[in-house]
């Protein structure tokens, strides 16, 4: 493999890394990269978790170093996702993937209004003590993000966000950084089932992850030192360009201005 392919796996890693940490839909990018590359479709997948695994860690790791949330805390919302991915895993074969990318799309345009709308909910400042139990309806929403992480990877970051800020009252800053431990519980599991099926590429797995755990960290000084009113902004975008990707209207963009020249 020419190096300049390993030269874009790390830049376009550093970029996923970033945008995964203060957002979500990372993947998006770095998945089409390891498929244009020659990766079969299955092994593209796996071998993406490497870098959301180790851009996750190095993301905790560098949020509880800055005091942003600790470990325990975050387990209430932990628990009853990683259950709930495993339940949504064991669901998932058979549906119609371009069924869902365009469901998803539709649910990400329709959060992109919901933090435009009531901007107050995700740029306060105020940090939530959430030492405490929370009520049983928290359990049951992280569950169902969780079944959808299981089901479909694309996106969880949102609805994890979504669920941190509304349901048990975050700033957006901790739900950043809740939200990144909890995808890297998500996708321990993950990588475990996929290295048992031996479906992993771990050196091409491993150069992606070098940039991701980059871009992850650069974004976790930015998200503490910027502050959540930078985050939602950056939210704003990644969001909407994930929804115009996912229901097709990029490509359908794309290919009019191909035919128009």
């Amino acid at each position: 493999m020419e190096w300049y392919i390993y030269a874009a796996l790390v830049v376009a890693g550093v970029i996923a890394g970033f945008i995964n940490t203060l957002a979500g839909s990372g993947s998006l990018l770095t998945l089409p990269l390891l498929m244009f590359i020659g990766l079969p479709p299955t092994v593209a997948n796996a071998t993406n978790r490497i870098g959301v695994l180790l851009q996750s860690a190095v993301g905790s790791a560098s949020f509880r170093h800055q005091k942003v949330f600790e470990f325990r805390e975050s387990l209430w919302f932990v628990i009853p996702s990683v259950i709930g991915s495993v339940v949504g895993a064991l669901v998932a074969a058979g549906f119609n993937e371009h069924l869902m990318r365009i469901i998803i799309g539709v649910l990400l345009l329709f959060m992109f209004f919901m933090i435009l709308y009531k901007p107050e909910k995700w740029i306060s400042t105020h940090q939530v003590n959430l030492h405490k139990r929370p009520k049983f309806l928290i359990f049951v929403v992280f569950f169902l993000i969780g079944v959808y992480g299981g089901f479909i990877q694309a996106g969880v970051g949102f609805f994890l966000l979504a669920g941190l800020v509304y349901g048990a009252g975050a700033n957006l800053v901790k739900s950043n950084a809740l939200k990144v431990f909890i995808t890297f519980c998500f996708t321990l599991f993950a990588v475990v089932v996929f290295a048992i099926t031996g479906q992993i590429d771990y050196k091409i797995g491993l150069i992606l992850a070098s940039g991701q755990v980059v871009g992850a960290y650069v974004a976790t000084r930015v998200a503490v030192s910027w502050g959540p009113k930078f985050v939602r902004i950056v939210l704003l975008v990644v969001v909407f360009v994930s929804s115009l990707e996912l229901t097709g209207v990029i490509d359908l963009i794309i290919k009019t201005v191909r035919n128009l020249s």
